[in-house]
């Protein structure tokens, strides 16, 4: 069944009568966009060896696509929302099948980072759109659970990725983990073309290209100077000076978007306490597990001498119990009976659990390693349904494009933020336990220097030594932010119910006084709202109605 050639702004109050269809479709894009955040994980030492990359270059080729989203994310929400969703998914998956053909033939390693670039390009239109499609196509009463299966299937693209990678690497060349995404692509555009609504709004705001510009540099440079640190000195002239430059840009982009009248980024968001703890959280979720399998993969092969198929397959359980929790709905049925604040805080608590028994108990072997594993992937099933859902519900629905943009820009930036710090947090570790071992590119050219097998077993303890210290900085990080997180949203809950109150208080007087001033007169304050239609809907929930009804601050 196609679409209607007209492009729809609205629907029935029971949502799209193909939304379950449309949600499986845009699943699989969204699936396909967020495995290449950490396919490449398990394809380290290839990349290494073939291309000939040092460990600076490896975090670039991950980092590119991560930080290119993260700074494109919310333009190409305004600009789905003004231009048309089903449009920019159409786009969205061509640049991405462009950029995984260059990415799969590349023969250098600046040529793989470009193309990975490229690539983000195109995942930035597809990871906003989809979200908003979601939140367009089905009602309150279904949105939770779609939203957590949406979450479901990003939690299964990040955790999943080095599984794919492995068993690709199996049995091709580093390069086919990128040119198996063209035909997924090429699904994706028959199927949104046939199946997908066009939804747009011609008056939305206008795309704010020097703020992506702004957001994008003053990422990368944060990132750069980060990356930078280990290799050249947290001192060093390069580092800082690359560090205050991405912080001035940065500075740049908030008071841009304060000053115009069509800004990315609402800034006004951020006096609301559950929009703030919803983004404290999903940035440290992407960054515990970003940063976790970006380590873990290496650990796995370099330390303990795992193949890359068998490396993928030991940071399954994570995945499969993300998908395991979330399938089951455990995840959204947690939110109604625990809360949105107290469900995120168990979620953090958990992952940074899992993070420390990773850190404590899988230094020397696999079996402490799938207990954390395990744990960090009920942490995520719990929390990152909840967040999305947190972050939709303190934006406007009309603004629903700029929403998944805020919510995927999040986690593009944890996911690049995690592989920097913790990343430059083991070479800090590996620098002060082996120093003669600092000058090599990577790991690899580490113990292929060693002169020894007592040596190269002196590395693998520092790097496993290194490990360690990650995570458990990782641990410490995530609760922290759960915690605060948690708490500014129960905070925002607290002040939502007094406010409801206070208005129900309002609206009592209001009938009294109408009842005091006779009954003929009686039907004078509500002749109005019935004259006037339906009353102004706010997220699917009716305001008071009359002329003067008015849309709740965030």
């Amino acid at each position: 069944m196609t679409a209607s050639a007209a492009p729809r702004t609205d629907l029935a109050p029971q949502g799209h009568p193909q939304r379950w269809l449309i949600l499986g479709v845009i699943c699989l894009a969204q699936l396909t966009v967020l495995l290449d955040n950490t396919v490449l994980n398990v394809a380290i030492p290839s990349l290494t060896t073939e291309l000939d990359a040092s460990t600076a270059d490896v975090q670039w080729m991950i980092n590119a696509y991560s930080l290119v989203q993260s700074g494109l994310l919310l333009t190409a929400g305004s600009s789905a929302d003004r231009y048309g969703r089903k449009k920019m998914l159409v786009v969205g998956l061509a640049l991405f099948g462009v950029g995984s053909l260059a990415a799969g033939l590349a023969q250098s390693s600046g040529q793989l980072i470009a193309a990975r670039a490229g690539m983000g390009v195109g995942g930035a239109l597809l990871i906003t759109t989809t979200l908003a499609v979601v939140v367009q196509i089905f009602d309150d009463s279904e949105r939770v659970r779609a939203i957590g299966l949406w979450a479901t299937v990003n939690s299964l693209g990040f955790a999943a990725g080095p599984l794919v990678g492995g068993m690709v690497l199996n049995h091709f060349w580093w390069g086919a983990i990128f040119l198996i995404n063209i035909p997924v692509a090429l699904i994706g555009l028959v199927a949104v073309v046939r199946l997908v609504p066009e939804f747009k709004n011609p008056r939305g705001e206008r795309p704010d290209l020097l703020g992506a510009l702004l957001s994008t540099v003053g990422m990368t440079a944060v990132v750069f100077a980060i990356i930078s640190g280990p290799e050249h000195g947290w001192a060093s002239g390069r580092v800082l000076l690359t560090a205050c430059v991405g912080a001035a840009v940065l500075a740049g982009f908030v008071l841009w978007e304060l000053h115009i009248p069509h800004p990315m980024l609402d800034m006004h968001f951020f006096r609301n306490q559950k929009f703030i703890g919803a983004v404290a959280g999903a940035i440290l979720v992407a960054f515990g597990m970003g940063g976790s399998l970006f380590l873990l993969t290496q650990h796995l092969q370099f330390v303990l001498g795992y193949g890359p198929l068998e490396a993928g397959l030991r940071t399954a359980p994570m995945a499969l119990t993300v998908v395991a929790l979330n399938l089951t709905g455990l995840g959204a049925r947690l939110v109604p009976k625990l809360g949105t604040p107290a469900t995120i805080a168990a979620g953090m608590s958990c992952l940074a659990a899992g993070l420390a028994a990773v850190a404590v108990f899988g230094r020397d072997g696999y079996t402490g390693m799938l207990l954390g594993l395990v744990v960090m992937g009920a942490g995520i099933a719990f929390a990152m349904p909840a967040m999305a859902n947190a972050i939709m519900s303190a934006i406007p629905p009309e603004k629903a494009g700029v929403g998944a943009g805020v919510n995927g820009t999040l986690a593009e930036f944890g996911n690049g933020l995690g592989v920097a710090v913790l990343g430059a947090v083991l070479n800090i570790r590996f620098a002060a336990l082996v120093p003669a071992a600092v000058g090599a590119a990577s790991l690899p050219a580490a113990l292929a220097a060693a002169d020894g097998e007592g040596e190269r077993a002196t590395i693998r303890d520092a790097f496993a030594s290194g490990l360690e210290t990650s995570q458990l900085v990782g641990a410490v990080a995530v609760l922290t932010g759960g915690l605060l997180a948690a708490m500014l949203l129960r905070r925002a809950e607290r002040v939502e119910a007094a406010r409801g109150k206070a208005g129900e208080a309002g609206e009592a007087g209001e009938t009294g006084e109408t009842r005091e001033t006779g009954k003929a007169g009686a039907t004078g304050h509500t002749g109005n709202a019935v004259a006037g239609g339906v009353p102004e809907t706010v997220g699917g929930r009716a305001d008071s109605p009359g002329p003067s009804a008015r849309r709740p601050s965030a």
